[in-house]
């Protein structure tokens, strides 16, 4: 399935439907995961008249975000399996009934003309109801090895959005279209940001960057990695940006401090992460669905470390998917500490592996994949 040929299709039969027109299919639209926020911006810019409510699991980040974001959230009591022997998967049962029945009072409320979900915790209960009240449906799926929610439901669904190919294996092909996953819209235009970028870290144009991210936590093995072999760093005279999540900021700070080298810094968190990436040379990162996305459009040569807990292993294949086409490098969590920093400071010498990875990655990576998402959720409307 080519992705090149699913976007054109999706584009002509779009651009064939008045916008116009279309704003009476779009009143009303139901979203259950904050991770699909960029989804709804496109549909708000589109339809600035629409209504969006975003479903959530209560007590999870997105009840907070969602409203920071300016949208309306509903709280489900639900969570997921616990793989290890807890007394709260007794309980699991008796939760996904009570959300079954409040998302069947919510969606009965709202009257909703699609309900979207990405395979969170309140996508199941959410979107099976949505199906038996006859409501169009569509999932993305934005990892290479779907998750056990997104797996239940594929049968249930009209429209299955994926990110990679062969995602057949997992869903019935008619329902499948390529999509790539939707990330942040300032990551998509890096071109001409390399010195501004240098400026925002005061970083040394004539030094290599390595950019590290662990994401808004941090991933621990990465930390203690780069912590031990801090100061390999500085004898390379390497510059890092080292983003260590706010769970290891204290130690990453106190350890920059001892080796004491110009351009080598950690930071909690990272705003304007365009610009770090942008001033990178290399990157080292979890394998999360959505920084995969990122690397591929930002096309820097990655080290990616997966996270081996991650639900069914998929981080680690979704690092695959990008390592079995030479786009990518992983280093196991596992070897991390003893490995990670040298094999990222080879990989800054090896001028030619970088352009390949380089290369490699572009093929990947998916520019427009929010509009083309929302391209196939206003036909499905239409339908």
């Amino acid at each position: 399935m080519n992705k090149y040929s699913i976007k054109l299709d999706v584009s002509i039969e779009v651009e064939a439907f008045n916008p116009e027109d279309a704003q009476e299919y779009l009143n009303d639209i139901f979203i259950t995961d904050d991770e699909i926020k960029s989804i709804a911006d496109e549909i708000k810019r589109r339809f600035p008249e629409v209504s969006i409510l975003f479903i959530g699991a209560e007590g999870r980040m997105e009840m907070e975000k969602i409203p920071q974001a300016g949208y309306s959230i509903e709280g489900l009591r639900i969570a997921g399996f616990k793989r290890s022997l807890a007394l709260s998967n007794f309980s699991l049962p008796f939760k996904i009934i009570g959300s079954m029945l409040k998302a069947r009072k919510i969606i009965k409320s709202f009257n909703p003309q699609i309900v979207i979900g990405v395979g969170g915790y309140a996508s199941g209960p959410t979107l099976k109801v949505a199906a038996w009240l006859g409501i169009k449906t569509l999932i993305q799926e934005q990892n290479s090895f779907p998750g056990i929610t997104n797996k239940v439901l594929k049968d249930r669904v009209q429209r299955i959005c994926v990110a990679y190919d062969n995602m057949d294996k997992f869903f019935p092909k008619d329902k499948i279209i390529l999509t790539g996953n939707p990330v942040r819209k300032e990551i998509t235009k890096l071109e001409g940001k390399k010195e501004r970028g240098l400026e925002k870290f005061n970083l040394d144009k004539n030094r290599l960057v390595v950019l590290v991210v662990g994401g808004s936590l941090g991933a621990r093995s990465i930390n203690h990695a780069i912590d031990g072999d801090l100061q390999k760093f500085a004898d390379a005279d390497v510059q890092l940006i080292w983003q260590t999540g706010k769970l290891y900021t204290e130690e990453a700070k106190k350890r920059v401090a001892e080796v004491g080298k110009n351009g080598i810094m950690s930071f909690d968190f990272i705003t304007d992460m365009d610009l770090a990436y942008a001033a990178a040379d290399i990157v080292i990162s979890r394998a999360g669905a959505l920084a995969v996305s990122e690397l591929c459009l930002v096309k820097k040569p990655c080290i990616l470390v997966p996270l081996p807990t991650a639900a069914e292993d998929h981080q680690t294949k979704n690092a695959l998917s990008l390592v079995n086409y030479n786009a990518a490098i992983l280093v196991k969590d596992v070897d991390a500490k003893s490995i990670l920093v040298d094999e990222a400071l080879s990989l800054l010498k090896d001028k030619e592996r970088c352009e390949k990875l380089t290369y490699n990655m572009d093929k990947l990576a998916f520019a427009n994949a929010t509009e083309t998402i929302v391209n196939e959720v206003i036909s499905l409307i239409k339908k």
